[in-house]
């Protein structure tokens, strides 16, 4: 018993001293735990190629596949946007990735002797940190050599200068004929990045045009409707040597080196592409819509050059209805005058109109069309109204304006109502002037702006810091469906001329054609005018921040022109100031302005320049 206490009491302190570690431990890795991992520094390396099947610059080949391996675990984001390949393949490739490998099956026939190239741009990337490996591309020939000319440049939005991303980019061959782009795909294509930026890769020597193209029906050539962009010289590949220059950094903000060498320089790589879409919509009928007993809407797809002709099949209403139409006649608004034809609960009607046909022709097509009137949900919890207050409603005829307490020197006073009128009188209507402390009458224009009697304008050369007021007796208006308007009273004071600022913007050269644009900080117009030799004048503009565009109105018609294919006429010319001005309260501000100064790609203000997603073409 003596002998085997020692024995017993090491085992105690070792099982005492194996809880005490393990205690330790625990403690240790619930410390860690409640900490987070640690971990190292962020992975920012793209993933690298370390082998390919076959490999890259092969000839003769004639697989339906190839396999490229990387150095870490990968994925492919988007392919069928991002994987472009060249010459394009009507039925796309299955471009997928399988832990570390990415895998290219083909699913078109190869053509022979031809150099092909699957450009991944940024679809690649590592698993974790998704570091894309950009602009790869992967070049194989099915015959005896590898074509290595290329051009490159940058398409951009031809009304405001912005880069177009994501539009394709291609050529034909020089003696093909200008047919070709409406019936074949392209030679050889490449993709434009969120910058515009775009090359086409492993070329033959020869002379092309070149196009860009936004492929909606993905086809590789011109559908009617898809936006384009056409250049206007023949294309030459061509080389030379020239000193290089690689700049090595140590961080983000810091140059370590500039390495230098001769290296090979491709060109033309500064081919501009002015993106437009023609106005070439596809013309039909959407929709009548019917709100009103009174009043029925008709909407068109596109603009039209010719109204429809409605002939009613269950009415009589020859003579008895008012036309209101939007400047494009694709918006077309009819109030019908006599009670006994509103009063049909379906308006039938024979309308012949110009309709888009198959071959994207304007061709007469006659329809008949159902006009009904569309009944609002009636609320069970609503009360109904006393005959005084029906009569109320009925006679009450709306109208808004836009008289507010501070008053734009340059503004007329704007009335609009919400039906036409049948008569006025403006003898009803009084604007007085504030002198001293007496308001005295004074005379105003009085100017129909419409065609249908629902808008009108109240002129006047205000005083700027004079107060005024407008006093508009009750049935002054009257509508066609005899509602009269009640009374109204409004006050305003015209603004300072301190206030406001002036911009004067002389052409270093003059040109007749120019129509010049103010623009506000989101690239929107606020104001046009033509150039005039002496300086054109801006007023009345707020102290702030302004940009300058012009355009090049060839036509005279006093607004922005697209462009047209089957001519191969370009959009007009559109020119942007480089610089922002900064405008302050009572301040005339004068500028020359010299257009041709700076290349097109390096005019427009940064602050201004977005990139434009292809689908979008904004109007003027």
């Amino acid at each position: 018993m003596e002998e085997s206490f020692p024995i017993m009491k090491k085992k105690i302190n070792i099982l005492v001293a194996f809880v005490v570690l393990l205690v330790f431990i625990l403690v240790n890795a619930c410390a860690n735990q409640a900490q987070g991992p640690t971990g190292g520094p962020k992975d920012k390396t793209p993933p690298r190629v370390m082998k390919s099947t076959p490999k890259n610059g092969s000839l003769y080949f004639n697989k339906k596949q190839i396999q490229i391996d990387f150095d870490e675990l990968i994925t492919v984001e988007k392919a069928a946007e991002n994987v472009i390949i060249s010459p394009p393949q009507i039925k796309p490739p299955d471009v997928k990735a399988y832990g570390k490998r990415v895998t290219v099956v083909f699913n078109d026939t190869l053509m022979p002797s031809t150099t092909y190239n699957v450009d991944f741009g940024s679809a690649i990337v590592d698993n974790n940190e998704k570091n894309p490996l950009k602009n790869y591309i992967f070049s194989f020939s099915t015959g005896a050599e590898i074509d290595t000319m290329k051009v490159s440049g940058t398409v951009i939005n031809s009304q405001d200068l912005n880069p177009m991303a994501g539009v394709y980019v291609g050529i034909y061959d020089e003696n093909m004929s200008d047919s070709i782009f409406f019936k074949r795909p392209f030679l050889r294509i490449g993709k434009t990045d969120e910058n515009g930026r775009f090359s086409i890769n492993n070329m033959k020597k020869g002379r092309y045009k070149v196009y860009a193209l936004d492929d909606t029906s993905r086809d590789y050539y011109y559908q009617p409707g898809e936006g384009i962009a056409m250049y206007d010289s023949i294309v030459s590949p061509s080389t030379r040597n020239e000193e290089m220059r690689d700049t090595i950094w140590k961080d983000s903000i810091t140059v370590d080196s500039v390495h230098k060498y001769i290296g090979t320089r491709f060109l033309p790589d500064d081919i501009t592409l002015r993106f437009f879409k023609e106005n070439k919509k596809r013309q039909y009928f959407v929709k009548a819509e019917r709100k009103e007993p009174y009043v029925f809407n008709l909407y068109f797809n596109a603009p039209a050059t010719e109204l429809p002709t409605l002939k009613a099949l269950n009415f009589n209403w020859e003579g008895k209805f008012l036309l209101q139409k939007n400047a494009t006649k694709d918006s077309l608004t009819y109030w019908i005058t006599d009670s006994t034809a509103w009063n049909v609960d379906t308006l039938q009607f024979s309308m012949t109109y110009l309709k888009t046909d198959s071959l994207f022709k304007l061709t007469a097509t006659t329809d008949t069309i159902n006009v009904f009137m569309r009944k609002g949900r009636v609320n069970p919890k609503m009360k109904p109204l006393k005959k005084s207050a029906i009569k109320s409603v009925v006679e009450a005829l709306k109208f808004t304006n836009n008289v507010s307490s501070s008053f734009e020197i340059y503004n007329p006073i704007i009335l609009q109502f919400e039906a036409p009128l049948a008569d006025y009188d403006i003898s009803k209507i009084k604007i007085r002037q504030k002198v001293d402390t007496v308001y005295k009458t004074i005379p105003f224009t009085w100017r129909q702006t419409d065609s249908t009697k629902m808008n009108f304008a109240l002129d006047n050369k205000w005083i700027p810091e004079s107060s005024y007021d407008i006093k508009i007796d009750s049935a002054a208006f009257k509508s066609i469906y005899k509602k009269i308007s009640n009374k109204y009273d409004g006050q305003f004071k015209i603004k300072s001329l301190d206030e406001y600022s002036s911009l004067k913007i002389f052409l270093s050269s003059f040109n007749s054609n120019v129509m010049m644009q103010v623009l506000n900080a989101n690239d929107m117009v606020l104001a046009t005018k033509p150039a005039l030799e002496k300086g054109t004048v801006f007023e009345y503009l707020k102290p702030g921040d302004y940009y300058l565009r012009m355009f090049m109105d060839k036509n005279s018609n006093g607004r922005w022109d697209t462009g047209d294919l089957s001519t191969k006429r370009q959009a007009e010319d559109v020119y942007y100031y480089p610089r922002k001005f900064t405008l302050k309260a009572n301040w005339e501000f004068e500028e020359t302005w010299d257009y041709t100064q700076l290349p097109l790609l390096k005019q427009k203000p940064v602050e201004l320049n977005k990139e434009t997603p292809k689908k979008n073409s904004p109007n003027y």
